[in-house]
């Protein structure tokens, strides 16, 4: 539906006063306890000085792979943490003529794309560098859409991959021969205009039987990993990747002692699945630092493209890079996989269903991917959420590194939000005696009040 002016003006507003709120929320909740500037137009580096909380074996693989010193990595972090939340707000105030976001650089430099060129204006209000071009990001969406619906009916030859890259303002379609992208767009309607194709020979495959963050075993046999830790009310389990089993296959630990069983999978179409496990294990919010500390999880908020990512798998253990970009699709000998988001970051088989990570915001499990950890490759992995989504599971977080808010009310006001629960955009919860829309998807962590988060709740 079209938003008159006067509308969109008044988000406008809206936007500049939650701004540097937010941004400074979303470092605490991110698990660093820096301030972030309280001019959102401010490009300087976010102090981080709580963020010796993030683990040292992350902050090690960052230095590694993308060259930067400790204090670098933790200013990174922070500083793209703000970039998300600035985002968020502009998503909303833009609407329909939002054209994706991207940060570049340690500083977390944010660019937004507008269709619209009065947007300009507001977007640099809000800290970010304003980008004209010509397509929507729903209209790119809605075009990999199309792709996606002929792809999941029969798997397209020759056509390794596709996605929706926000730079370059096309969906880009890999393929071995021009004659496959053609029949392939013709297939779906999808107009050229929108379409870059690029020449591309990889064969992705699957990491299938071996682990990524603890090693579990299938059947006794064959071995994957484990994702991250979840429960299901009281009942305790973890997600990991669809293609390592099926609904009834039973699971052994790292040890193998008996563990589980998986109670859901999907793939292809989705890569992800959930296993259940025997009260003999403990879900935890961690992730393996092989060594080198382990990671705490403290919530599941996406990155956006060109934020850091860092993975953990047991054939390589910690690898660190960028998310290219986040709608993707990728075609396996199984099938094609939608939705997944697109990294730099090399894996290798044996890293199946491995964490995928962002400062202490986990991001997804290892799916599959192209290349190797010797010559560099690519990597994608199923964003987190929507696995929770599917089997209504709640993340495993550790709370105490992400107090409440002192500005929430001394008691439960009562309402359908609650702490631990997956929204997705559009739904619509009360608190209080007031009703809030979700502008982002997101796992609601103790603080996240909808009254105190602007960015990702929006009063009716």
């Amino acid at each position: 539906m079209e938003r008159s002016p006067l509308r969109r003006r008044a988000r406008g507003h809206a936007l500049a006063a939650c701004t540097a709120t937010v941004a400074v929320g979303v470092l605490a909740l991110a698990g660093l306890t820096g301030t972030a500037s309280a001019d959102p137009a401010s490009t300087a580096p976010t102090p981080a000085a709580g963020s010796a909380q993030l683990s040292p074996g992350l902050l090690k693989a960052m230095q590694r792979d993308l060259g930067l010193t400790a204090s670098e990595a933790r200013g990174r972090i922070a500083n793209e943490a703000r970039a998300t939340a600035v985002t968020a707000g502009l998503r909303y105030s833009l609407g329909d003529d939002f054209a994706g976001a991207r940060v570049s650089g340690d500083a977390g430099n944010l660019t937004v794309a507008t269709t619209d060129a009065s947007d300009a204006a507001r977007i640099t209000k809000a800290g970010a560098r304003a980008e004209i071009v010509d397509h929507s990001l729903a209209e790119l969406d809605a075009a990999k859409a199309a792709l996606d619906a002929v792809a999941l009916r029969t798997a397209p030859k020759d056509i390794p991959a596709w996605y929706v890259d926000v730079r370059r303002n096309r969906v880009v379609v890999q393929a071995g021969r021009a004659s496959a992208a053609d029949a392939f767009l013709a297939r779906a309607g999808v107009s050229r205009d929108l379409v870059t194709v690029a020449r591309s020979a990889g064969q992705p495959r699957t990491f299938t039987d071996l682990r990524g963050g603890d090693a579990y075993y299938m059947n006794g046999s064959g071995r994957c990993s484990i994702g991250f830790p979840v429960k299901r009310g009281t009942q305790g389990g973890f997600v990991s990747a669809g293609h390592c089993g099926t609904p009834g296959v039973s699971t052994s630990g790292y040890n193998q002692q008996a563990q589980g069983s998986f109670q859901g999978s999907t793939f292809p179409g989705r890569d992800y699945s959930w296993v259940a496990t025997n009260t003999n294990w403990t879900p935890r919010p961690l992730v393996n630092g092989y060594g080198n500390g382990d990671v705490t999880v403290t919530g599941s908020t996406e990155a956006i493209e060109g934020s850091s990512v860092c993975r953990s798998g047991s054939t390589t253990g910690w690898h660190c890079g960028t998310v290219q970009q986040r709608n993707s699709s990728v075609t396996y000998q199984e099938g094609t996989v939608s939705g997944v988001t697109r990294t730099n970051v090399c894996a290798e088989p044996g890293d199946s269903g491995g964490s995928f990570i962002s400062g202490s915001q986990a991001q997804g499990v290892t799916s599959g991917g192209t290349g190797n950890c010797s010559q560099g490759g690519v990597t994608y992995f199923q964003p987190l959420n929507p696995a929770l989504q599917a089997y209504g599971l709640t993340l495993v977080t550790n709370g105490s590194t992400t107090p409440p808010d002192p500005t929430d009310p001394p008691t439960d006001p009562g309402g359908s939000w609650a702490a631990g629960t997956t929204y997705a955009a559009g739904d619509v919860v009360t608190y209080g005696s007031a009703s809030y829309r979700c502008l982002q998807g997101h796992q609601a962590q103790p603080g996240w009040t909808p009254p105190n988060v602007p960015a990702l709740w929006q009063a009716l």
